[in-house]
């Protein structure tokens, strides 16, 4: 049984070659189209034009009623899309019924596109397949932090063939936007890993080195810098451990205490105090920013407490007290 929209083409095709009014229409056509052209053409063309003015009354109709009811920019915007790709396929349908001949199942034309195209198209082939994959797995969706190869950024718009991104660091520091677009082809979600910031656990974990010297009282320094993530802007809220324990049914997430910490370590130039701690994707620089400056204070008001860096040491026998070896 022929779907709606179909019925409703014959329908329109069916009026305007029938007379009395399929007679008139025919003859408006004739007017409007020059006059070398065969008649069985110049009816085609009108079909089309009749065809196209359809879809833009329905894509009008139902933008109308669907942007009077969602405000939200994302509800709009995927609104629109679905929209501008609905109506697309109608076009192609409508156009196609009009000019080949024969093709009343939609299955046989679906058939003979595909096979025609496969060579001439691959690649919108294959980034038309990862749209599909993108829209119905969904590794990653609009706002969220994803890195595909050597690209960084922010999903701000998704298409049939390409997704772009809101490009971060390259030559800038942290995580903060470049202000370039990154143009990415579909095809990629079959070829290149993604890194998905925001998928699962909203949070990520991070960790700024503290180097001191071997002299310095490293204790009270470990006491310092956890004084400061114990500070409620570094603190985790009982909705992320909820969060942790919600996704643990998708994903084998391994469960761990999600406080910030101190970990000691040793280096070449002195003790490493490793501070680590939870934060969103889009907040490492001011986390990181609250977090040094706080550090710089604190350590200013203790004399045995050193930043540790690389020197040179010079070695001289005499200056150092020692004789020489004798040669």
């Amino acid at each position: 049984m022929r779907s709606w929209p179909w019925q409703a083409h014959s329908l329109v095709i069916k009026c305007v070659t029938r007379q009395p009014m399929g007679g008139l229409l025919k003859l408006k056509a004739m007017e409007l189209l020059t006059d070398w052209l065969p008649e069985e053409i110049r009816i085609k063309v009108f079909l089309t034009l009749i065809s196209l003015g359809m879809v833009m009354l329905i894509r009008y109709l139902i933008s109308r009623l669907v942007f009077d009811k969602i405000r939200s920019p994302s509800g709009r915007y995927r609104w629109q899309k679905a929209i501008s790709i609905g109506t697309g396929l109608l076009v192609i349908l409508f156009v196609m019924r009009i000019w080949v001949e024969g093709i009343d199942s939609l299955a046989t034309y679906l058939g003979l596109i595909s096979a025609g195209l496969a060579v001439a198209l691959k690649d919108p082939i294959v980034n038309f397949a990862g749209w599909l994959f993108i829209i119905s797995r969904k590794p990653f969706e609009l706002g969220d932090r994803i890195q595909v190869g050597d690209h960084i950024g922010d999903i701000i718009d998704i298409r049939l063939f390409q997704f772009t991104l809101s490009e971060i660091r390259s030559w800038v520091d942290a995580d903060q936007s470049t202000g370039r677009l990154v143009h990415i082809p579909n095809g990629k979600v079959f070829s290149e890993s993604q890194i998905n910031y925001n998928q699962g656990f909203t949070h990520i974990w991070e960790e700024i080195g503290v180097l001191v010297t071997f002299e310095s009282n490293w204790k009270k320094a470990k006491e310092i810098i956890q004084q400061i993530l114990n500070d409620e802007i570094f603190s985790v809220s009982s909705e992320m451990e909820s969060h942790l324990l919600e996704i643990s049914k998708q994903y084998l997430v391994r469960r761990e205490r999600l406080n910030p910490k101190v970990f000691t370590s040793v280096k070449d130039s002195g003790v490493m105090l490793t501070a680590r701690y939870i934060v969103h994707p889009q907040k490492r620089r001011s986390r990181s920013e609250h977090f040094w400056e706080n550090l710089l204070n604190n350590f200013s008001e203790h004399k045995d407490i050193d930043f540790a860096y690389p020197t040179q040491r010079f070695y001289n026998n005499r200056i150092e007290g020692k004789e020489a070896k004798p040669t």
